[in-house]
């Protein structure tokens, strides 16, 4: 797909940031965009760091996915796209999170949302399940015709693909930026549990969705999004060995401590099946609690 003709865009300013700055603005992975563009993530990982050349024509079809027109990538290439700035008008059809200026906090997600439709194909779905809601109930609760649907998203599949895909880029980034907060390898791994803890707390039915709705995915697919949920937990896996490597005293072999990391993943997704918004308890104050649960569990000899 992509290389180097005679319509090389090579001759224009480099644009591989600002597809990166669009992709990551609708909350994509690099995965999820490869696979909507058939490359590996490979070669659009390197297409992202202007290695590779990309001809006029690729990126005409760049632009169509990620639901741009092509001048603004090439007009944003030459400007800094940031956390909370928009690369450029949007229709609606893809995720794509509005969060506040400057670097976004992974505790803040009041400024994050989906497109409408998006929104009426997670009620629905949480509600009906994935099987039993039918696009036309997806168009009437959108307030959109069913080929207004249509044309933002070709299946009810590529809806529940492009959901999954929001919701594990949104986890992924959050527990990475709890990561980097820490102090030392302890208060790395609570904070990973707290953001994760936090992340099914408050956005319970996208975390419901995830656990809940695989099933409604084609094989390539379902292999494609486990693999991301997989990452998620490796993360933890590799954080919690580093905890164990700095605390002499511990005797937990690494499939213990898998197992013990298992454990603790199991008891944030299972947030959304008894934590509500509206409850007594506050979500902030729920996940601190997980994390202090992990330590326990992941430091008890």
């Amino acid at each position: 797909m992509f290389g180097m003709t005679e319509q090389s865009a090579a001759s224009q300013p480099a644009v591989g940031a600002a597809i990166r700055a669009t992709r990551e603005a609708r909350g994509l992975s690099l995965r999820a965009l490869a696979a909507r563009l058939d490359v590996s993530p490979a070669t659009l990982s390197a297409v992202e760091r202007d290695l590779t050349p990309i001809t006029v024509q690729r990126l005409e079809h760049v632009a169509a996915v990620l639901d741009v027109d092509t001048s603004e990538l090439l007009t944003s290439s030459t400007t800094a796209v940031g956390p909370g700035r928009s690369p450029g008008p949007t229709r609606p059809g893809r995720p794509l999170p509005q969060r506040r200026q400057g670097t976004p906090s992974w505790r803040v997600f009041d400024s994050v949302e989906t497109d409408p439709i998006l929104q009426a194909a997670t009620r629905l779905f949480v509600v009906h399940g994935f099987h039993a809601t039918t696009v036309r109930d997806i168009a009437a609760a959108a307030g959109m015709s069913v080929a207004g649907v249509y044309h933002h998203y070709p299946s009810k599949e590529r809806i529940l693909v492009a959901l999954l895909d929001f919701t594990m880029s949104e986890i992924a980034w959050r527990i990475e930026a709890a990561r980097a907060e820490g102090r030392d390898a302890a208060h790395s791994f609570a904070l990973m549990v707290e953001s994760l803890a936090l992340f099914h707390a408050v956005q319970g039915d996208l975390a419901f969705l995830g656990a809940s709705e695989m099933r409604g995915l084609g094989r390539p697919e379902r292999a494609r999004v486990t693999a991301l949920r997989d990452a998620v937990q490796h993360a933890l896996d590799r954080q919690a060995l580093a905890v164990i490597d700095a605390n002499k005293e511990s005797r937990l072999t690494p499939d213990e401590v898998r197992v013990a990391t298992r454990a603790i993943a199991t008891m944030c997704t299972s947030l959304p099946s008894w934590f509500k918004a509206d409850g007594p308890k506050d979500a902030r104050e729920v996940a601190s609690r997980y994390a202090r649960y992990a330590l326990a569990i992941l430091l008890t000899p």
